[in-house]
């Protein structure tokens, strides 16, 4: 009986008392807020309109510390694509819990939360597992923001390029309309004032009138036939045709711009292009407009270099200036009719949107890279077509 006795007060010493039981219940329940705490901060930091993916991670960096059991010697940091968030008074040395970041399973940086002081050994070091829980969930909501940022950017894009698409169809309309209506006053003018200049005995201020008023009529007329080209109510006549061939064709008639402008023209022409089957005159159109368009954002000389190269389904033509370049903004209304960044007297604005007509009227595709003052590179790529068949293949 007395052992007995014995044994149960032994298994009463040994067992935690009712105080302790509610001390550990307290600090678990403490803890468990404080993680609720720091996910609902999140949620709160992300859901703010417009906010940046800079200025949510720099917030959830700041969330970190007192989500921890020690937040008087804690530090939070986050690292994203190499940069860093942190809190504040981040000190860089101490044991640390590390989560990484995980985008798409592709590791795009790393969530750690640092103790500048040492502590008592727990689950996972100084740290609970309840915060190996929670940095992973952290982690996972970092990741959450990341992709809605991304996905956001992408719809943003896309209706971006709706926008354009349909703006684009309604100036082509409007072009194709006006171009109609200008064609035969213009002709009418034209012809009578040649008519007029051929006369016997005119004085000769109105000789000189004459032909102002002809050179001003041929000029309205490659207008219009660049809005005919843009709103493509003029079909391409396709041939078989050799892109380097062509690119030394339409240079014949820019070189010398090129040499009083100051401008050194370099050559890096592919050998063995496959055929196109493209419009030449609407090429050599192509490749004066970018060429003049480089000529003029390099005002004080410069470097130009025109390239052509081919894989198995492509032939390009690139286009690369030393220039003044362009801005992002720039660069998003580049292609839209009569959009232009010259003087008055320097341009109409249709250049370049006649270039991505012809462009996409050939099936080919453009695309920009571009610095302020850097220069600007323009690629054009087009498909290797069977002549006459429209699929792909060698010619």
């Amino acid at each position: 009986m007395s052992a007995g006795s014995g044994k149960n007060k032994h298994e009463t010493a040994s067992r935690p008392s009712k105080g302790d039981l509610l001390d550990l219940s307290h600090r678990m329940l403490r803890e468990r807020v404080k993680e609720l705490s720091c996910l609902y901060a999140i949620a709160r930091i992300a859901g703010k309109p417009g906010i940046s993916l800079s200025d949510i991670l720099e917030g959830i960096a700041g969330l970190l510390p007192p989500a921890w059991q020690y937040p008087e010697i804690a530090s939070g940091r986050i690292v994203l694509d190499e940069q860093s968030y942190i809190s504040t008074g981040f000190r860089d040395q101490g044991a640390r819990q590390t989560a990484p970041i995980l985008v798409g399973e592709e590791p795009r940086g790393k969530v750690e939360v640092i103790y500048n002081e040492d502590r008592p050994e727990l689950d996972e070091g100084p740290f609970l597992k309840e915060e190996r829980n929670l940095i992973d969930a952290v982690a996972g909501q970092i990741v959450l923001i990341i992709e809605r940022k991304q996905a956001g950017e992408e719809r943003e894009q896309l209706q971006e390029q709706l926008r354009h698409a349909d703006r684009l169809a309604t100036i082509g309309q409007l072009a194709a309309g006006v171009a109609h209506e200008l064609n035969e006053p213009l002709a009418n003018i034209l012809g009578f004032a040649q008519l007029a200049s051929k006369g016997n005995g005119l004085p000769e201020a109105a000789a000189n009138d004459l032909e102002k008023i002809i050179k001003a009529s041929l000029h309205a007329r490659e207008v219009v036939k660049k809005l005919m080209l843009f709103a493509r109510q003029t079909p391409p006549n396709k041939a078989e045709a050799d892109l380097n061939q062509l690119v030394e064709e339409g240079l014949y008639f820019v070189e010398s711009r090129c040499t009083r402008a100051g401008v050194e023209l370099v050559r890096k022409l592919a050998e063995d292009l496959p055929a196109l089957a493209v419009d030449k005159a609407q090429m050599h159109q192509v490749l004066v407009n970018l060429v003049v368009n480089a000529v003029q954002a390099m005002p004080d000389g410069g470097r130009l270099t025109i390239r052509t190269a081919s894989d198995s389904e492509e032939v390009s033509l690139v286009v690369q200036d030393t220039g003044a370049g362009m801005t992002e903004e720039t660069m998003k209304k580049m292609f839209i009719p009569f959009f232009t960044t010259k003087d008055v007297n320097e341009g109409t604005g249709l250049g370049l949107a006649v270039v991505h007509g012809i462009v996409i009227s050939h099936g080919g595709d453009i695309g920009v890279e571009s610095e302020p003052g850097r220069g600007t590179r323009i690629e054009i790529r087009f498909p290797i077509h069977f002549l006459g068949t429209g699929e792909k293949g060698a010619p």
